[in-house]
């Protein structure tokens, strides 16, 4: 770190005088500075403490290097390789890490890399003013090749936009550090460059009209119109709250204000930051259609669309209700980043309508995703967490991956402190149960949370210093049962009417050494996969509960720096050799877990089990690590059993038949896949027909995607189509750039059900390559596809 020192030096002059800590409450008037509540010891402090270990493992510089090159400085390290194409993503989420943490844990080597940060930023702004005239006057970002990009943006060409990977998704995690550097820790000239870069983001879409600019947001761009929103309140300059306004996509934004939930086979975390956006615009300009719209989508993907975990999505998608068994079926679950923005989203309708129902799901999400995203050894990050029996995950390395759950799982874990307490005139809520000290300044007084929970039912609050009066709302959460919590103050029973989900307010002139002591009964329940109620999963309390199933073939466990290091591509275990419960009460099951001795939260079940696995145990699932586990089991009764078995079998067979022939693939018309297959790609579109997403291309355009052949002979390529596909649809197949074949669908089954078509790709087309570019090319008047799915396969023996 000693590059970093001649910087801090010279800098810390500059930034040093402008520290402030209270800007946190500017933004959120109802949250404590970070450094005002403080972490005791339990799994929050352990999970934050290492994860500050880990990110300062990362490079300054060679974070910074993308907008040093595109400011056209000489950059001062190598960029980082990983998810070439997004370049400078991380650096955004990095900032706000190096904020959080030093705003709570007062760390100086955060600081330095801040400062360092900051002023290199400033330099790159300046840079871009006087090198980028045209375009770069304010602007501060490392997408790649810039320039191009946003030259012909501004004059209303949205080609290369269109062409390239989710900019102004780089752009906001930048946007959103550079306020986080002032909400966290006050920093002033952070404030200066952000407030700039959003006029950039006003100049840059002044040419756009209406029309162009939703056409322009229908690419993912994370929470463009929160960071637009965020700088109304800091400045009450209404060019912000009108540009946020303009930053909002209808598509999403109409239906929703109307209770209608249109997320079917949409990405997720394109759409949940767009609503976080929602709900700040809702909150600032006091728009009923922006309060509908930001609300009913926490309703509809909290109840409807999100796993006994907390999280959603699976292949990074939202599913229809008869796609949700791919839940089970693909190793792809859950996206952490969508976790982490729905907490977000949590977190401020909570700050309008401070309701249980939030922090219920707050907390439920916070330890079994968030937290159980973090290896609590080496502290890498989670990207898929796999609902698939007996699938497991994989872990991030410092300076290798750097996907985007490594940005927002740098986040993740240094804020563990900021929804524990929060308040609202002379309230104080008493949200979530983790051992805490909190400093209430402006009441001056201070209190002490001490507990063990999960592993304990109970948490006591103690005032440690001062005198106040004020209103204290304790949680009775919605997993304690109806009149079974216990509440005394000073040993003295505090009666209450309420319900679980619920807030019980205590009102009274507190004063030192008082104490509440509150008595959380915990009880175990059962949770359905969403639209499958033959997969079940099991809670105790707000604890989901998982059991380790084995070690084998945990391939790529510590991802490396490759493409697709995210995916856990070991072996998909047959789902019909899982372990399958079978019992005729299956609403009671839950009653079936049978502690054990001595190890809270942790059971047997005494439940008929086929495909049983010797002593298998359930325990708090963010607890399990480096292991395939159960997540969801199939529970069936005696007779649905017996059906079950006659038909999977074959079904599963075929599957993992496939799956053993597979080298790569690819779903054409989604947004990861395909990014991760480097597509290309001319006169193309997509959609989504029977839930399956297709691309086509028309006018001679075509589509290709790089996949791999590991070198390997005798490969076929699979090909899946509509079976009832008409019009002209004669188009050609390129293996890299030889044609494999023409082909033409037009009516040639004629059959109402999706056709898979397997040519054999000659060995003189494979040979000694890696790779291959498959590529669809549309004939002169016809249109290449519909194409639903690619397979490069071994050939069947």
């Amino acid at each position: 770190m000693k590059k970093y020192l001649l910087c801090f030096l010279t800098i810390n002059s500059i930034f040093i005088g402008n520290l402030n800590l209270n800007a946190q409450n500017k933004l959120y008037p109802n949250e404590f500075a970070l450094g005002e509540v403080k972490l005791l010891e339990g799994p929050f402090k352990q999970a934050r403490d290492l994860n500050l270990k880990v990110i300062l493992k990362y490079d300054v510089d060679r974070m910074m290097a993308p907008y040093r090159k595109e400011a056209g400085l000489a950059v001062k390290a190598k960029t980082y390789p990983n998810w070439d194409g997004l370049d400078g993503h991380i650096a955004g989420h990095y900032l706000t890490a190096l904020a959080q943490n030093y705003a709570s844990t007062g760390d100086l080597e955060c600081k330095k890399r801040m400062e360092y940060m900051l002023s290199e930023i400033k330099i790159c702004q300046e840079a871009n003013a006087k090198n980028n005239p045209e375009w770069g006057v304010d602007y501060v970002g490392g997408f790649p090749n810039s320039s191009k990009l946003w030259s012909a943006f501004k004059k209303g060409d949205l080609s290369i936009y269109n062409a390239a990977w989710a900019p102004f998704y780089n752009l906001h995690k930048m946007y959103a550090g550079l306020r986080d550097a002032w909400v966290y820790c006050g920093y002033e000239d952070a404030k200066v460059i952000f407030l700039k870069f959003c006029d950039w983001g006003i100049s840059i879409t002044s040419a756009l009209n209406e029309e162009q600019m939703q056409s322009m947001l229908n690419m993912e761009h994370g929470g463009m119109d929160e960071m637009f929103a965020d700088a109304y309140q800091m400045t009450g300059d209404k060019k912000y709250l009108m540009a946020a306004k303009r930053y909002s996509h209808k598509i999403i934004l109409d239906p929703m204000s109307q209770s209608v939930d249109n997320m079917d086979n949409k990405h997720a975390n394109t759409q949940i930051p767009k609503v976080v956006g929602f709900q700040r615009i809702a909150e600032l300009g006091h728009d009923e259609k922006y309060d509908k719209a930001a609300s009913f989508f926490w309703e509809t993907v909290t109840t409807n669309r999100s796993l006994a975990l907390g999280g959603n999505s699976r292949r990074e998608h939202f599913p229809n209700a008869e796609s949700c068994t791919d839940y089970v079926n693909d190793v792809d679950g859950p996206e952490t980043c969508n976790s982490n923005n729905m907490l977000k989203l949590t977190e401020n309708l909570f700050r309008v309508r401070p309701e249980a129902k939030y922090v219920d799901y707050y907390e439920k999400t916070m330890y079994n995703h968030i937290l159980s995203s973090q290896h609590p050894e080496h502290g890498g990050y989670v990207y898929f967490t796999s609902a698939r029996p007996r699938h497991y995950r994989i872990y991030s390395a410092p300076n290798e991956a750097m996907w985007c759950c490594v940005g927002t799982g740098m986040e993740n874990h240094a804020k563990y402190n900021q929804f524990i307490y929060t308040h609202s005139d002379d309230a104080l809520y008493l949200n979530l149960f983790v051992a805490s000290e909190l400093n209430w300044k402006d009441k001056k007084v201070k209190f002490r949370q001490e507990t063990q929970f999960p592993y304990e039912e109970q948490t006591k609050l103690t005032v440690t210093e001062g005198n106040a009066k004020f209103k204290l709302m304790v949680r009775y959460p919605s997993w304690v049962s109806e009149g079974a919590l216990k509440i005394t103050v000073n040993g003295k029973n505090v009666s209450y009417s309420n319900h679980p989900s619920s807030f019980v307010a205590i009102e009274r002139a507190w004063k030192k050494d008082d104490v509440v002591e509150i008595k959380l009964p915990m009880h175990s329940t059962i949770e359905y996969l969403p639209n499958v109620s033959q997969y079940i999963a099991f809670m105790h309390g707000p604890i989901l509960l998982g059991a380790k199933t084995g070690t084998e073939d945990l391939r790529g466990l510590i991802a490396n720096d490759s493409r697709f290091g995210q995916y856990p591509g070991g072996q998909k275990l047959p789902i019909d050799k899982a372990p399958i419960l079978v019992e005729e009460n299956i609403k009671n099951i839950a009653d079936k877990l049978v502690p054990i001795k001595d190890k809270p939260l942790h059971f047997t079940l005494n439940v008929k089990m086929v495909n049983p696995i010797n002593q298998i145990k359930l325990e708090p699932f963010y607890k399990i690590h480096d292991s395939r586990y159960m997540m969801y089991w199939m529970a069936l009764t005696n007779s649905g059993y017996s059906s079950y078995t006659d038909s999977i079998s074959n079904i599963e067979k075929e599957k993992m038949e496939l799956q053993k022939r597979t080298l790569d693939f690819v779903a054409p018309g989604e947004q990861q896949p395909e990014v991760d297959h480097a597509m290309e790609r001319q006169n193309a579109t997509t959609g989504n027909y029977r839930n399956e997403f297709w691309r086509e291309a028309k006018d001679e355009g075509y589509f290709s995607y790089k996949l791999a052949t590991t070198k390997e002979t005798e490969l076929s390529l699979l090909v899946r189509y509509w079976g009832a596909e008409n019009g002209n649809r004669s188009f050609d197949i390129f293996i890299d750039d030889q044609k494999l074949i023409t082909e033409n669908i037009s009516n040639k089954w004629k059959q109402n059900k999706f056709q898979n078509v397997e040519y054999v790709i000659p060995d003189t087309m494979l040979k000694g390559k890696e790779f291959v570019r498959v590529k669809f090319k549309a004939l002169p008047g016809n249109t290449a596809g519909k194409i639903y799915y690619v397979r490069i396969l071994k050939t069947k023996k």
